[in-house]
């Protein structure tokens, strides 16, 4: 898992309430239990219905941080979404809340999930729709910084943090204790009476 630590990018603005994993991902294109090939097709259905997406945009290309409403990632428990977005280069998802199982889907596999005030979503998402709007998110310090406004502070389970920070999934972490385990076994293990 690739680590993260300090995110800087135009934001993505996707100003739409209750986006769900098949929106993210059309159950049509889930050929594979790979994480990698998703990104073509995110989004697949709304970038064919509207030129005007912004991930139809040329604009977007390189952009890193999704900025999204209220309830992102619900219907579906697909791990999938999360693939697809990180395969298309999103980093962080910025939005008022997250649906429960997307959001521990996105922390399991590298992708940022952070959960802004409302006010502060909205000024976002207004400001990106019409100008280059660049953020900067720095797990290290909590804190998303804008160009018009004081640093947004975000709250961050200290577990995932470290996580995050470090590159490391559950099994990874896991493995990071192997000497520690090793030394347990060693002190725990009974002699044998026969």
């Amino acid at each position: 898992m690739e680590k993260v630590q300090r995110i800087k990018s135009r934001v993505i603005p996707l100003p739409i309430k209750d986006v769900d994993t098949d929106m993210i991902i059309p159950a049509q294109y889930l050929t594979s239990i790979s994480a990698s090939g998703y990104g073509a097709n995110l989004f697949r259905r709304l970038r064919d219905q509207d030129p005007a997406f912004p991930f139809n945009k040329p604009e977007y290309a390189r952009a890193s941080i999704l900025v999204a409403d209220d309830n992102f990632g619900c219907g579906s428990s697909r791990e999938h979404a999360v693939w697809a977005l990180l395969d298309a280069g999103i980093r962080a998802v910025i939005c008022k809340s997250f649906a429960d199982i997307f959001f521990n889907n996105s922390l399991k596999n590298g992708l940022l999930p952070i959960k802004l005030p409302h006010a502060a979503v909205d000024n976002i998402l207004a400001r990106s729709l019409t100008e280059n709007y660049v953020l900067c998110v720095d797990l290290e310090a909590q804190e998303v910084a804008c160009p018009d406004r004081p640093a947004l502070k975000f709250d961050f389970d200290p577990f995932r943090k470290h996580c995050l920070l470090n590159g490391l999934d559950d099994v990874q972490y896991i493995q990071s204790y192997a000497a520690q385990l090793a030394e347990y076994r060693r002190e725990s293990a009974l002699p044998w009476n026969p």
